[in-house]
This record gives structure tokens, sequence and C-alpha cells, in this order.
């Protein structure tokens, strides 16, 4: 799925930039027996419906065209959100420093299965979170999912 990932991004940055947004990132899931492909723009001034169906209008036909998906699939178009998810090296460049909440997909030799700190630094193999004035290291192998923390 990565592979698809990969190429559609190739595909629809240089439209999506032109007509005013930052491709943010792409996702292609299968949620039960349906397949997603999720497009997250995003913008300065932030996302509405009217952005979204402005893309969506802009890359449908080219989608369709460049016929990378075989299946049958729903396209989504939206905003990262507020809260964000970090799946990528220049999403963890941009919120270094910023307060993260890190799930892992099982218990840690500490027992723990979440984190939530500071994020500090990162390379190829390791994050590390500063967590109640200690620095945590975790192997992003064993990262489920990063998400950015907004204090309401």
């Amino acid at each position: 799925m990565a592979n698809i990932e990969e190429k559609v991004e190739k595909l629809l940055e240089p439209i999506i930039e032109k007509i005013g947004y930052e491709l943010y990132d792409v996702e292609y899931a299968k949620e039960g027996k349906n397949y997603f492909l999720r497009i997250f723009i995003d913008n300065e001034k932030g996302i509405d419906l009217n952005d979204c169906e402005k893309v969506n209008n802009s890359i449908t036909e080219i989608l369709d065209k460049e016929d990378y998906i075989k299946e049958q699939y729903f396209l989504e178009v939206s905003s990262p959100g507020i809260e964000r998810v970090l799946r990528k090296d220049k999403h963890l460049k941009q919120n270094l420093g910023g307060q993260v909440n890190m799930k892992l997909f099982k218990k840690d030799e500490n027992g723990a299965k979440e984190y939530i700190g500071e994020l500090k630094q990162f390379d190829e193999q390791n994050i590390i979170i500063s967590q109640d004035e200690k620095e945590v290291k975790i192997e992003r192998k064993n990262i489920a999912q990063i998400k950015t923390i907004y204090n309401w």
C-alpha cells in the first residue's frame, strides 16, 4: 500500500501546490471491505470544505486516468486536523520541540504502551522525546502512531 501512496503523492503534489495548497500526506487503507484513498491538504489559512472540494475536483480526473488503484475506492480530501499524525520525517522535523503523543504497538521494557512529551530528536531508527524531564528513546519500528497535541 505504501507504493500506491508514494505514486499518488508524486503525481498529485505538483497539482495541489499549483492551486495553492500543501499536500500534507496520502493514505491508502482498507477498512472492512472498503478501500479509502485519503488526501490530506494544508494551507497557512487553514482548510475548509470549499478547499477540499476544489482539490477533489482538481485531482479526480487525473487519478482515474493514471489508474494506479485497481480496486474500487472512496476518495477523501481533508485537512490533517489540529492534532496531526506525524508519519514522515518532514512532519517530525516541523514539530521538533512540540508536544506529541506516541503510541506503541505493545508495551515496552518499562511497561508503557504510550508516551506523552516533547519531541526532541529523531533519526532513521529512533525517536527521542522528553517526558517528565527524562529522555525516552523509542525504536521507530515499535511506534504505532505519533500525533501532535493541541492544548485547548
